[in-house]
């Protein structure tokens, strides 16, 4: 057969790295999914149940590898389902390249059937480079620059392809006018600030007494950097969301999460501190950043569009984390402050006893946070978690203790729902040798997590380590947006947006050959985590727990205060359970109380 634009597209495409796609077939991609057929053993497709999960999986492979994403959809609504995990990947700053079948080129603009306006559907979401090809000519240099802007800038980049085009014969550029003749490759070297920016820096850093250290995504790289420069400053770690393996959960003074997921200890480390330094981090609720001219602030980034937006910063360094805290460290002087060091082991140690204690806190049948300390204790070597929006990300971001060496990722900015079964599933495909870890509400399960399993029993046969745990936090209950509505809004739950079915998730797991056990009594949680952590499978664990424990913020204001009794005496239906589990939490923190064993 001759050599068609599809094949030269995988072709170029396996040049720039590029060994795997996620994706679903149609007619708009038909040209290019018979190219990719021929050439199955050099890229490998991987066929999930819905193209959101093909984007949001090219979203969760880049998170775990640093590398391009690459999905692939059909024309019309297959395009349009590729939305929202290229925004997920967007905004999280992922590297991600979409390519996307159109009609033929003679039918668009007529009102044909699934002719849409690609170019203006994807020019937000991939305004760093979208483009339509028209001749075979014009595709070496999409692809090109497509895939090159992506990695450099970490970006997502759209191609659009006619399906016709996609069968022609391929005709490399000629040299004439109007031709352009594009290569492969980028070299990239981590960038670091001037000398001068680097002294003025020090000097902030040098003249404060209580130094607070903010890392996020960008410091992923950059541990050891991260905590050489926190060891000069005496100074507290705390991280945001995406930076919660940048750090590991041991490290004496490391705060743990900040924000509303946060810790009481990085709520303290903030409102303490007199000199901040971000790192790699959008973090955006400035409320649990120190008050403005409270403290003296640096910020390290490689965005300069994400420098100074948050707080206002007297020096904002372009540059890459690691080699620009290199390059700062030895114009820091060493300092003392073992008073202020203390204070901050001290309340990192307290936090721990305390989140170990509301775990053993009762609740009916099961404390949602018991689920998350249990696996604490049990975490695989170098395994990697997933945790989907709701109350999943608070129980992960506070009671998971990540030693050096695991990654963990949930959708941050964005806060997609039905994110951490896609990001499991490209994390066993990015590293077959690693245990995976989905923690998934009931609700993300039954929108996208259970007809993802289908994809995970079609593929798990090929994973090196069998073991892809995802546990349903089963409360029957958006519980996490009641709460919300509770709190914020001072509304009572409304059963009827906010209930959901109560499904086997277990069993469905069983119907397609994988393991599965639903868990119901607290003193079997641990056991469960046991078997799942040790099958010979992926497995399904179905944790019954109740929703009314309260994902409570670290620091509880009077309007979150007035808002929660608003709700309590306007007609709450689970008045009882909120008010039981709430003081319980409250009193936890100041009177442990341990479960029988």
């Amino acid at each position: 057969m001759a050599h068609t634009v599809s094949d030269f597209i995988w072709s170029r495409l396996h040049e720039w790295g590029v060994r795997r796609v996620y994706g679903y077939p149609g007619d708009g991609i038909g040209g290019l999914m018979a190219a990719l057929q021929r050439r199955e053993d050099d890229i490998d497709f991987v066929q999930v149940r819905h193209e959101e999960m093909a984007s949001l999986m090219a979203s969760g492979e880049t998170r775990f590898t640093g590398r391009v994403g690459v999905c692939i959809a059909t024309s019309g609504p297959g395009a349009v389902h590729l939305l929202n995990g290229l925004y997920d990947a967007r905004l999280d700053h992922r590297p991600v390249v979409a390519l996307v079948g159109q009609q033929a080129r003679s039918a668009m603009g007529s009102h044909y059937q699934q002719d849409l306006d690609l170019q203006s559907l994807f020019k937000d979401v991939a305004g760093a480079y979208i483009e339509t090809a028209s001749v075979p000519a014009q595709v070496p240099h999409l692809i090109d620059r497509a895939f090159r802007i992506a990695e450099a800038e970490r970006r997502v980049t759209c191609v659009i392809l006619p399906n016709d085009l996609q069968l022609e014969a391929m005709e490399e550029p000629g040299r004439e006018h109007g031709m352009t003749h594009s290569g492969v490759g980028i070299e990239l070297s981590p960038v670091v600030p001037a000398g001068a920016a680097l002294q003025r820096a020090a000097d902030v850093l040098n003249a404060g007494e209580k130094a607070a250290i903010l890392v996020g995504a960008g410091a992923l790289n950059a541990t050891d950097a991260v905590l050489a420069t926190a060891e000069k400053l005496k100074a507290g770690i705390a991280k945001a969301l995406l930076g919660k393996a940048a750090v590991p959960d041991d490290v004496s003074f490391c705060t743990g999460s900040i924000g509303l997921l946060g810790t009481k200890a990085s709520w303290e480390l903030m409102q303490d501190c007199d000199t901040l330094l971000m790192v790699g981090s959008g973090f955006p609720y400035t409320e649990f950043l120190p008050k403005p001219g409270q403290a003296r602030g640096v910020q390290i980034d490689i965005d300069a569009g994400m420098l100074g937006l948050r707080y206002p910063m007297e020096v904002n360094l372009i540059g890459d984390a690691a080699a620009t805290l290199e390059a700062l460290l030895p114009l820091l002087k060493p300092k003392v402050a073992d008073d202020w060091r203390a204070a901050i082991e001290a309340n990192v140690s307290e936090g721990w006893q305390e989140t170990q204690d509301s775990a053993q806190i009762e609740a009916a049948p099961i404390n949602p946070q018991l689920v998350a300390s249990e696996l604490s204790e049990r975490l695989p070597e170098r395994c990697i978690v997933t945790a989907d929006s709701g109350t999943t990300t608070v129980w992960y971001a506070r009671h998971l203790r990540f030693r050096r060496g695991m990654m963990g990722s949930v959708s941050g900015t964005l806060a997609t729902m039905g994110c951490a079964v896609p990001y499991a599933i490209a994390a066993k495909f990015a590293h077959p040798d690693r245990p995976a870890i989905a923690l998934v509400g009931d609700g993300a399960m039954q929108m996208n997590g259970i007809s993802e399993l289908i994809t995970v029993a079609k593929y798990w046969k090929r994973w090196t380590d069998p073991r892809l745990v995802i546990m349903v936090l089963n409360n029957r209950e958006l519980a996490y947006v009641t709460w919300e509505e509770r709190i914020q809004a001072g509304d009572p739950k409304w059963p009827a947006s906010q209930d959901l079915p109560d499904l086997p998730y277990a069993e469905f797991a069983k119907l397609m050959g994988l393991g599965g056990r639903r868990v119901s009594d607290p003193e079997q949680v641990g056991p469960a985590w046991d078997e799942a952590l040790a099958a010979d499978r992926p497995f399904v664990l179905d944790m019954v727990t109740d929703p009314n424990v309260p994902p409570l913020p670290p620091h509880i204001t009077f309007a979150q205060a007035r808002g929660l009794v608003g709700a309590l005496a306007g007609g709450e239906p689970e008045a009882a359970g909120v008010v039981r589990n709430t003081a319980r939490s409250l009193l936890g923190s100041l009177l442990p109380t341990r479960r029988d064993s």
